[in-house]
């Protein structure tokens, strides 16, 4: 006999603030006002969809630091270059993803390679910033660039097309197996598609409604909204309205002190401290060049 799953209801919806970096379309929804975290998930901008010209100057990111957490950056439409001090570098296309552990620290360039800055194109990408614990936060930092070939993609009887970066989905493991037990995917669903997934009582989910309208549960939800959902079931169900793409996440949240500081995320005041002497003295190694 099947146990028949619960799906969870949804808390609140929290529609992303638009915060344009010079001319790139910026949208964030968390943290927001009305949310600081959906612990371990700290922040996400969705930059775009937009359409560069040729003879472009292309993405501002240039060399910056980062410690005590990681960014997993999914580019939807375009390309996206990484170089980092630790001698990392890759040039990912759409469809693929940047996972980059900064752990004890690192300086990172995300730029729009030159063949992208000539010719223009549609770009579209999603930053999230998933927080470390305290005894994980010194880590040895670690880059992985995975294009969309390297993702296990699979489609369901439902008319969702699951795309698995992390953790597994539906009995398919992902290509990372993160320091936390981190599943995220991307899933592109037709108009009426279907998509139901366990995701264990106890377990933070992280869902962004990218493109298109669908329900959760019985709640209708606009694109460009982070759900919040509540801890009454044992699964996530989501229907599309019509075309659309979901970012989905989920965690065991880490209950600990957040105390961040521009690119840095630590457990205390002085770890932050600490944390911008070392950048300042060279120990994030040199920056990449660019």
């Amino acid at each position: 006999m099947t146990d028949v799953l619960q799906p969870r209801s949804v808390l609140r919806q929290h529609p992303a603030h638009r915060d344009d970096i010079g001319d790139l379309v910026t949208r964030r929804p968390v943290p927001g006002p009305g949310i600081e975290q959906i612990d371990p998930f700290l922040f996400l901008n969705h930059h775009g969809p937009q359409t560069y010209p040729p003879n472009n100057r292309g993405l501002p990111f240039g060399p910056h630091p980062h410690r005590g957490f990681e960014t997993v950056t999914f580019i939807l439409e375009g390309e996206l270059a990484h170089n980092d001090s630790g001698g990392g570098e890759s040039i990912i296309r759409a469809g693929g993803v940047h996972w980059m552990t900064a752990g004890s620290g690192l300086i990172h360039a995300e730029l729009s390679p030159e063949s992208f800055k000539r010719a223009g194109g549609p770009m579209e990408i999603l930053q999230l910033w998933v927080n470390l614990p305290g005894r994980l936060k010194m880590t040895a930092p670690n880059y992985v660039g995975l294009q969309a070939s390297d993702l296990p993609t699979f489609r369901t009887d439902t008319g969702v097309t699951v795309e698995p970066v992390s953790g597994s989905w539906l009995g398919v493991d992902a290509p990372i197996q993160s320091l936390i037990d981190i599943h995220l995917a991307v899933l592109r669903m037709e108009p009426g598609a279907r998509f139901e997934s366990p995701v264990a009582r106890g377990r933070n989910v992280f869902l962004y409604v990218v493109r298109g309208r669908v329900s959760v549960g019985a709640t209708p939800v606009e694109p460009w909204s982070l759900v919040q959902m509540d801890d009454d079931g044992d699964a996530v169900e989501i229907t599309a309205g019509d075309e659309a793409v979901v970012l989905l996440g989920h965690a065991r949240p880490i209950g600990e002190p957040v105390f961040s500081h521009g690119p840095f995320v630590m457990n205390t005041r002085e770890e932050i401290v600490q944390a911008i002497h070392d950048y300042q003295a060279g120990r994030f190694g040199p920056p990449p060049a660019v």
